[in-house]
């Protein structure tokens, strides 16, 4: 199999992944809805990092021992799911204190997003979700080696085919928080706000469970 011939495949099998529906899409959308683009910034990157991090840990078999041991693998389930958990519990008690209040969106929008410790929290809640994610372990070291050639290095190549999924999947993902962000004035009214917040809560819990209660 030759490495160029397959890249075309190989974008195409990125573009169906990353538009499926799932805890990186939700957090995004729920990001960029409340936040704005700028504030979703962070959060692309974060999941971006820790699905880099899974790929080469696919490339140096790590992810195989994870995937293969079930203590691991219930370990990083758990661990997963409680972050969701907890994610979309904060979200619905976001909801539940703002009931009858008067916030502006300028104050929602701008207030956790411009200082450096929002970034980073956007970001490490990006790639926890990622990392905790035992399946994508499993998804790693079943989708690298359809597309890395038997006479070329297998580190090497998965680095540069995950570098290829992290530019695809970041593109498509700060496309996706530009189109809800230019409607963020609106999702930030405070009605649409506490919905939003109720609902990506129910989301974030829904997915925290599947991810908990998921095998292999």
């Amino acid at each position: 199999m030759d490495l160029v011939a397959s890249l075309p495949a190989f974008v195409v099998a990125v573009v169906l992944i990353s538009a499926s529906p799932g805890p990186a899409m939700a957090l995004i959308f729920r990001r960029a809805a409340l936040r704005g683009f700028t504030g979703a910034v962070p959060t692309v990157l974060g999941l971006e990092a820790g699905l880099y991090v899974w790929a080469l840990c696919a490339a140096g078999g790590l992810a195989a021992l994870v995937a293969a041991s079930e203590v691991a693998f219930v370990v990083l389930r758990v661990i997963g799911g409680l972050f969701l958990l907890y994610l979309g519990v904060k979200a619905w008690r976001t909801a539940w204190r703002s009931r009858g209040a008067e916030v502006t969106p300028e104050v929602v929008e701008e207030a956790p997003s411009r200082s450096a410790r929002g970034w980073w929290a956007a970001f490490g809640e990006g790639i926890v979700v990622m990392l905790a994610n035992p399946k994508a372990a499993v998804f790693m070291i079943a989708f690298y080696p359809q597309f890395v050639p038997s006479n070329r290095p297998l580190f090497t190549t998965t680095a540069l085919l995950a570098l290829a999924q992290v530019a695809i999947e970041t593109a498509l993902y700060l496309t996706l928080a530009a189109v809800v962000g230019r409607a963020g004035a609106w999702f930030r009214r405070p009605v649409i706000r506490r919905r939003l917040e109720a609902v990506s809560g129910a989301v974030l819990i829904a997915l925290g469970l599947r991810v908990a209660t998921s095998t292999h």
